[in-house]
């Protein structure tokens, strides 16, 4: 079951959290019997995530299993990198409304309200989540002599004399992470494309080691695939301190072959709208790659970062800048999750503020095309900076999810 919160902020998709100036929470208080649970569940609305997998050979089918197990040590990631322990947290709750608020949020934080506490005795949210030590200040940051302290793939920790040292996913995750790339490699076995046998493989040695560009080469490579998975550490919104650090979590979809060639002719429009910007040409120099995609896909499994708070409609992937300009992006339109969000939040708003006479005019295939064409302009612009010192991403630290 995915959740989609009643109300106008999901339109947009993700949320802009506000940093707060007060001192940070460790993330371990022992919750309070008080609490604002009730009001934070009632913003959601449960809804049945489907799709046809007729069209799924029998091996296809077989791989569904070992991805979400797959997705689900993700998710286990994600919750350290989120809050930390969450026995800690669930230990003693009895109501269930409180657990379900604290499984929504991953921490007993409102996502959609600017990250405040919603239980009694608890502070406010560290902006670098489980990231950093609580008690780092940015000024420690600068000043640690640390060369992969920027990495999307690392954490901050304090030594024994209490200086910074970094740790890397791979080896906090050692355990999570091989059973997660054994999955994986036998998923791969499975897989009958061999685009996507290449990557799930590709991709079960970067949880392992940390390097990705080798397997989002690959994803970008593949083409026929009916399953699709986007598994690992991926986007940085988690990160509200720095925006580097990138946070575990699984989409498990199932590409829809006819809505995807709709989309086709749109893909063939890209590079005329990067030349097209109306901006300096030192702002659209660069050229993507040619390989870029828009396809239509059901979601049918979230997990881990994705799965916090309000559900993603829609995707735009690889990050990393060099793919985007030797292979472009992947723009990928989650049909049926979209779909929800538009019966459910959507056309309620509609009824409230149009017209009756308009309301016609509110119709799913309009709202999939606003919503597809905001995709492609976050694969527009360049992805590293005019003077050479490198990305736009790093040069804009924690404001870069936001702008």
């Amino acid at each position: 079951m995915s959740r989609f919160q009643i109300t106008p902020l999901l339109l947009f998709l993700f949320v802009f959290w506000c940093c707060t100036a007060d001192e940070p929470s460790k993330g371990k208080e022992s919750l309070g019997t008080e609490h604002a649970a009730g009001p934070i569940v009632e913003k959601y609305a449960e809804v049945e995530l489907t799709t046809d997998l007729s069209a799924l050979s029998e091996q296809e089918k077989a791989m569904l299993p070992l991805l979400i197990q797959a997705a689900d040590i993700m998710d286990e990631l994600f919750w350290y990198e989120a809050y930390g322990d969450p026995d800690t947290l669930f230990q003693g709750v009895e109501d269930p409304v409180l657990r379900k608020a604290l499984e929504i949020n991953y921490g007993p934080w409102d996502r959609l309200d600017g990250n405040k506490p919603f239980v009694e005795g608890v502070g406010p949210k560290p902006a670098g989540a489980n990231f950093y030590p609580p008690d780092m200040t940015k000024e420690e940051f600068e000043a640690a002599e640390l060369p992969d302290k920027s990495s999307l793939y690392t954490f901050l920790r304090r030594n024994e004399e209490g200086g910074l040292i970094t740790v890397p996913y791979h080896v906090q995750f050692r355990e999570q992470v091989e059973k997660a790339a054994e999955l994986l490699r036998q998923a791969a076995e499975l897989a009958e494309d061999p685009g996507l046998k290449n990557y799930l493989s590709l991709r079960a040695e970067a949880l392992l080691t940390d390097e990705y560009q080798p397997s989002d080469l690959a994803w970008m490579d593949m083409k026929s695939n009916r399953i699709d998975v986007i598994i690992g550490p991926i986007e940085t919104y988690e990160d509200q301190l720095f925006g580097y650090k990138a946070a575990h979590e699984c989409y498990i979809l199932v590409k829809d072959m006819d809505w995807s060639r709709r989309l086709e002719k749109y893909a063939a429009f890209l590079p005329e709208l990067q030349a097209g910007l109306p901006v300096p040409r030192a702002y659209k120099q660069e050229k993507p790659g040619t390989e870029a995609e828009l396809n239509a896909y059901d979601v049918i499994y979230y997990a881990g970062d994705c799965n916090a708070g309000s559900k993603t409609i829609a995707i735009n992937l690889p990050n990393d800048e060099e793919v985007q300009l030797q292979k472009g992006t992947r723009r990928l339109q989650l049909k049926n999750a979209m779909r929800a969000k538009f019966d459910k939040i959507l056309v309620p708003i509609a009824a409230e503020l149009l017209d009756p006479a308009l309301q016609a005019h509110i119709t799913f295939d309009a709202f999939f095309a606003n919503t597809m064409f905001h995709e492609v302009a976050h694969g527009l612009g360049i992805k590293n900076t005019v003077n050479g010192q490198g990305t736009v991403r790093k040069a804009l630290k924690e404001t870069a999810s936001p702008l």
